[in-house]
């Protein structure tokens, strides 16, 4: 019988895979999200014909394809390949090789290329598999693919599925309970949400997410798949392993304002934010970079606006804060792992990404949101935070080792 270690465990991250709309690993990223350049496209994956919005940071069949998979213009790969070539990655960084015991952590809704193959009648077709629309079967699935045998979960609350995918494996370590566990999130844009996001009206009209700034008009969905190693102090002290950075500190809030809505005033996001503070045992002053949900929606960043202010008080005008959504768009479950790749590469390279596409200011959002262009700063720590329909809310402290 496991019991609770008698100090609390030290939660490291030793490795980490990412793929989104800009390409496959951390120079796509440099190219992509640090130097504030748009993964912006017309869809070709489906017809959007019958569709308002015709953009989405989808990676295209003219990119490099992601490892394990051939480049076919024909298809798109699936989750379960984005998360098994991610999850790869992470190991591989982490110096982790060989079947091993790890526990699978995912959010994700499922791959619902298969829920559209079978009602088109599709569904025999090669590389589409329906089983792999239920969000239970691909940790399942990615776990023995990568030959890791622990728990295996899935997480399904929306935007902060993946968030809460970190934070559960993050909590393990830190009670004891494992040693090493592989958290990641997947969404790759397909047809079913695309059309759900449409219909409601919220793709941005110009083709273009802005997020804080006076002309946002919406938000653009995005391929986004991100893993990360998990690690207890123990364990990387007896293997001698080299951390990338440290989970210190987390907060989870509901503000139960409205189904799809956030608080006007951010108060869910605050006490998240507040929570992840307080655990990580530092100030507002602590933190010298904040990566924010910042969907480029008139609500969404007005409500963190004002939940910054909530939560940092006479700190807040002076943290740089940015929205990569504004290069990613928005990756839904996978928000949350991507986002946080995103801090700690930021930790890593003294190198804060910037809000692409801001203009005129908001009198509203009225914060640092680092426009246009990175910047160089020596960050110690970081925040990361994401919020979801039903009024669900995630921050995460990253910092150095």
């Amino acid at each position: 019988m496991s019991t609770a270690p008698a100090v609390p465990e030290d939660v490291f991250v030793t490795g980490y895979g990412i793929f989104t709309g800009h390409g496959f690993g951390e120079e796509a990223l440099r190219d992509g999200v640090f130097a504030g350049r748009a993964a912006f496209r017309p869809v070709d994956r489906f017809d959007t014909g019958s569709f308002r919005g015709r953009y989405a940071a989808a990676h295209g069949p003219d990119g490099p394809p992601l490892p394990g998979t051939d480049r076919d213009p024909r298809r798109t790969p699936g989750q379960r390949e984005a998360l098994v070539a991610c999850g790869r990655a992470a190991l591989d960084m982490a110096g982790l090789t060989g079947p091993r015991a790890a526990d699978v952590l995912i959010g994700t809704q499922g791959d619902h290329r298969g829920v559209t193959a079978f009602w088109s009648g599709e569904h025999g077709r090669p590389g589409v598999d329906v089983a792999e629309s239920l969000p239970a079967a691909l940790p399942d699935l990615v776990a023995g693919d990568l030959g890791l045998a622990g728990r295996r979960m899935a997480f399904v609350n929306a935007c902060v599925a993946s968030a809460n995918a970190l934070l559960h494996g993050a909590r393990l370590i830190r009670a004891g309970l494992a040693d090493t566990v592989l958290c990641a999130g997947a969404y790759l844009v397909e047809q079913e949400f695309f059309a759900k996001f449409d219909s409601g009206r919220a793709f941005a009209t110009d083709g273009r997410v802005r997020p804080f700034s006076a002309e946002r008009t919406g938000l653009l969905l995005g391929d986004g798949v991100a893993a990360l190693v998990l690690e207890s102090g123990t364990r990387v002290r007896a293997r001698d392993a080299e951390p990338l950075g440290r989970v210190s500190g987390w907060g989870m809030a509901s503000d139960a304002y409205h189904v799809c809505q956030p608080h006007p005033e951010g108060e869910g996001l605050a006490a998240a934010m507040a929570g992840a503070l307080a655990a990580a045992r530092i100030g507002p002053e602590d933190i010298g970079y904040v990566n924010a949900h910042g969907t480029g929606t008139r609500i969404n960043d007005t409500a963190e606006t004002r939940a910054l202010h909530r939560a940092f008080g006479a700190a807040a005008p002076r943290v740089p804060v940015s929205s990569t959504k504004s290069t990613t768009g928005h990756m839904l479950e996978g928000s949350g792992a991507v986002e946080a790749v995103v801090g700690l590469y930021a930790l890593r390279h003294n190198l804060l990404p910037p809000t692409a596409g801001y203009g005129t200011p908001d009198p509203e959002c009225d914060l640092d949101w680092i426009p246009n262009e990175p910047r160089e700063a020596d960050v110690r720590r970081v925040l990361t935070t994401n919020a979801a329909f039903g009024g669900v809310n995630t921050a995460i402290v990253l910092e150095r080792p």
